[in-house]
């Protein structure tokens, strides 16, 4: 069917025959008067005056019923406000009298579908097919090329091929031609290529300004990333069309993923007012009365979106992956199961299947719907990205016990494997008591070296740079610390914080609003160690106090559009709060009953409300809760802003921690240090808690480090260490000092600290031996010269003679196998020769007596 439009897109078309073509066409169809209504009733289109649009194209028709342009549009009118029947009529009415038009047969093929009649749809699409491919000098217009564009990629047409041959073509000849934009946006769209729908629709914006399906169209190109962008092109949308179907969708998309559910509803019935019966907006009001455990309803709402087309597969499409957006991945899965029922080819159904299997831990399915869907659509991006990023995950190695299956890469999992296990399994011990939880067996952590590799295995698509790890309920997704690129990141708090998530989740099968599990999983973290998580900044105090705060019934709004990352964060940590406050007042008790309650289908304010207090009630407390936590963050400090452009020298004498740092710091770059020492002292006495490379703590260990003073700069390194869970440089400086001065111990303490963010640097692990055989622990030193070798060391020869030396006595042959490799790689070194020599006799006598105690007795 297919091979007509497939000669036509391989045709040489002739610009200049199309522009005598077109201009020929407009000559012979401008009417005055004819022109300027026509004109109105498109401006009414535009404007969502549908009845008005109606009438106005019926007159036009009385007066010229061969107007295709008239009847194309009053086809277009029935069909969004759902009068499928009289969008039929209008259509067959046309083909009456314009018995070639390949226009009317697209639209056709979309009112019949709606309309539950697809026998005749693809009759009209094969009609096409043949029109185009027997008559394809009639189309060569930029009109018709966009609309046999649209059915080539109906019939399965090469998206580059199309978009080269009849979109591109389409806008050169005529740059005033809206649907060529359209068309080229929508195919960008289709196939998960957002950037290029982006430019698509903002190209055709500077030809139409401010019209709403292009509006709409670059709005829905921002969904998966920018979602203010995606608000904004929605508000200038619905300002010139407040009843744009389009754009009306995807703003019930957006409150349902905040679960502002009241605000959905409403918007759905502001849809349905234009169209009663459009699928889309029925299919949204099954997902939330899915996610209000409402079956019922929702079985009602699902029958009422395929009343009209029942099997229509894009319904149980739109409502599964909404739902694994809420990250209940077996209950979408089932829909996209059932959509593939309907049509076994739908390309958007079976990668969404391939992406819920995946987080559901079922990789042999997962992989092999991710092939299924590239061999049957190779321009599918996310479908060409999961088989792309199998290939690289394919050479991970696995590492499991009892409870975990962890993939690393095999460099990284030498060097740090164990120790992932190991906090695993504390995190795992920890959180079943603590919750009361039972879980299912194994979790599945991924842990990617590659940050672009870990976006398309958690979002599908590159991207996602300030996620460190996610977790969707029996697996969690990971960045390790290779990926950071130079950021110091604590891994080991990353992952404990994605641990509880499993727990969360799985206790509440995935029905949690986002909030409360990202509250619970910082408030984790700062049980297993005060300094990790989310903590209280300066910022986040004026943020409190400034009445930036979320209601707690609206915080999952607080993820979905930001107004920076900052309040992003800050999103975090007010959920963590919230956690805290109730825990603090109400006992954890409280909260393992509310996330009981969630998993049994209870709504999250009924299910706080009845463990802790009336909503009303518990908003203006934790308010009050809040408002003392900010003010409690040194208060001795002013932390009022100073304004742009103030003189700081007006400000002596006052103690303003903005004027104080930045003094401080102008004394330490004007090397008047000694001056800088008692501000800066004074800062973390009165904010002991400061962290980061320009906090107090930093600038003062440099100045007393430059003066020679170690000891009072170990004292201010240590109180900075115990505070930053990410104070590599404080970690390292440790260090040496615990080295130069023999403290093994504190050796031990920093060097965890500096591994527990970068398990991938030599040094710590070569100080650790060294402390371990100070403290006659040999094992653990042989573990961390085994973890340095693993890391390509620059200079190898060293740690195996000490691995050698330490084996010596216990383990003589292994010991000459590293004294082997050291005289390898430096063939004069006097010392691994002595002590190879001294191994020798021992070696053979070992394995000769092994060998007389495998030899069998004589009679």
């Amino acid at each position: 069917m297919k091979g007509r439009l497939t000669v036509l897109m391989r045709s040489s078309l002739t610009p200049r025959w199309l522009f005598a073509f077109a201009f020929a066409l407009m000559c012979l169809c401008a009417r005055p008067a004819f022109g300027a209504t026509l004109s109105e009733a498109q401006q009414k289109m535009l404007a969502g005056e549908y009845a008005d649009a109606i009438r106005l194209t019926r007159e036009i028709l009385i007066d010229n019923d061969r107007s295709e342009e008239a009847r194309l549009l009053l086809a277009e009118a029935y069909l969004l406000t759902g009068q499928y029947d009289e969008a039929q009529a209008a259509i067959t009415a046309g083909l009456k009298r314009s018995s070639s038009s390949i226009q009317l047969r697209l639209l056709g093929y979309d009112a019949f579908r709606q309309g539950g009649d697809t026998e005749r749809a693809d009759e009209l699409l094969s009609e096409i097919n043949e029109l185009g491919g027997s008559r394809r000098w009639l189309y060569r217009d930029p009109e018709n090329l966009v609309a046999l564009g649209r059915a080539a990629l109906l019939l399965g047409a090469e998206p580059k091929l199309v978009l080269e041959n009849f979109f591109d073509i389409a806008k050169k000849e005529n740059p005033k031609l809206k649907s060529a934009y359209l068309a080229s946006g929508d195919l960008a769209l289709q196939k998960g290529d957002d950037a290029l729908a982006s430019r698509s629709f903002n190209e055709g914006l500077k030809q139409f300004e401010n019209d709403p399906d292009l509006l709409a169209g670059l709005a829905q190109s921002f969904a998966e990333g920018d979602r203010q962008k995606m608000i904004a092109s929605l508000e200038a949308a619905l300002d010139k069309n407040p009843r744009h179907q389009r754009a009306l969708l995807l703003l019930i998309d957006h409150m349902i993923d905040a679960e502002q559910y009241e605000e959905a509803e409403r918007l759905i019935s502001d849809t349905l007012e234009v169209n009663p019966h459009r699928p889309e907006a029925w299919a949204y009001r099954a997902v939330i009365a899915h996610l209000k455990n409402k079956p019922e309803e929702e079985k009602e709402a699902r029958e009422r979106a395929l009343r009209r087309w029942a099997t229509n597969p894009q319904v149980d499409h739109l409502i599964g992956k909404q739902l694994s957006q809420k990250y209940r991945f077996a209950e979408g899965s089932a829909y996209q199961q059932q959509a593939l029922k309907f049509e076994p080819k739908f390309t958007s159904a079976k990668v969404q299947l391939a992406q819920d299997l995946l987080r559901l831990g079922r990789d042999e399915e997962g992989w092999r719907l991710a092939h299924e869907a590239h061999e049957e659509d190779a321009y599918d991006t996310i479908a060409y990205n999961l088989v792309t990023l199998q290939d690289s995950i394919s050479k991970f190695v696995i590492l499991t016990n009892q409870h975990f299956r962890v993939r690393m890469s095999q460099r990284e999992a030498d060097v740090y494997g164990k120790r992932v296990l190991d906090l695993l399994g504390r995190a795992r011990q920890t959180m079943i008591s603590k919750y009361g939880a039972t879980i299912a067996d194994p979790t599945v952590v991924e842990i990617f070296p590659e940050q672009k590799d870990f976006a398309v295995r958690t979002f599908s698509m590159p991207g996602g740079v300030g996620y460190l790890g996610v977790c969707f309920g029996t697996v969690i997704t990971a960045n390790s610390p290779a990926a950071h690129k130079g950021a110091e990141i604590n891994w080991e708090s990353m992952l404990w914080h994605e641990f509880c998530h499993v727990i969360t989740l799985q206790m509440t099968r995935n029905k949690m609003p986002r909030w409360l599990s990202e509250g619970i999983s910082v408030y984790e973290e700062h049980q297993a160690h005060p300094s990790w998580g989310e903590q209280l900044t300066p910022e986040y105090r004026d943020m409190i106090l400034g009445g930036e705060m979320k209601k707690i019934a609206d915080l999952s709004s607080a993820f979905m559009s930001p107004k920076s990352p900052t309040h992003l964060q800050f999103g975090y940590y007010q959920s963590y709060m919230v956690v805290d406050f109730i825990v603090s007042r109400f006992g954890i008790q409280a909260i393992r009953n509310i996330l009981n309650d969630l998993g049994k289908g209870s709504e999250i304010n009924e299910a706080i409300a009845a463990h802790t207090e009336p909503m009303d009630k518990l908003e203006k407390s934790f308010a009050e809760f809040a408002e003392a936590h900010a003010k409690g963050l040194a208060p001795e400090l002013d932390f009022s802003k100073p304004k742009r452009g103030v003189d700081w020298s007006s400000m002596v004498g006052t103690n303003n921690f903005y004027r104080l740092t930045r003094n401080a710091a102008d004394l330490f770059e004007q090397g008047k240090r000694d001056e800088a020492i008692p501000i800066l002292q004074r800062l973390i006495d009165h904010y002991p808690r400061q962290t980061g490379a320009q906090s107090a703590h930093a600038m003062l260990a440099e100045i007393y480090r430059t003066q020679g003073k170690t000891n009072e700069e170990k004292r201010v390194l240590t109180k900075w260490a115990e505070v930053d869970a990410e104070a590599l440089d404080a970690y390292a400086r440790l260090l040496e000092i615990g080295a130069q001065e023999k403290d093994w111990t504190a050796v031990i303490k920093h060097a965890d600290r500096y591994l527990a963010v970068n398990p991938l640097h030599l040094k710590p692990y070569v100080t650790l031996a060294s402390a371990h055989e100070a403290l006659n622990k040999p094992d653990q030193a042989l573990a961390a010269l085994e973890t340095a070798l693993a890391l390509d060391p620059p200079d190898p020869v060293t740690i195996h003679y000490k691995s050698a030396s330490l084996l010596r006595a216990s383990a003589p042959e292994k010991a000459r196998h590293h004294l082997l490799q050291a005289l390898e790689e430096a063939p004069r070194f006097r010392e691994a020769h002595k002590l190879l020599r001294e191994l020798t006799p021992v070696a053979q006598s070992t394995a000769q007596a092994a060998a007389e105690s495998k030899t069998p007795p004589t009679e």
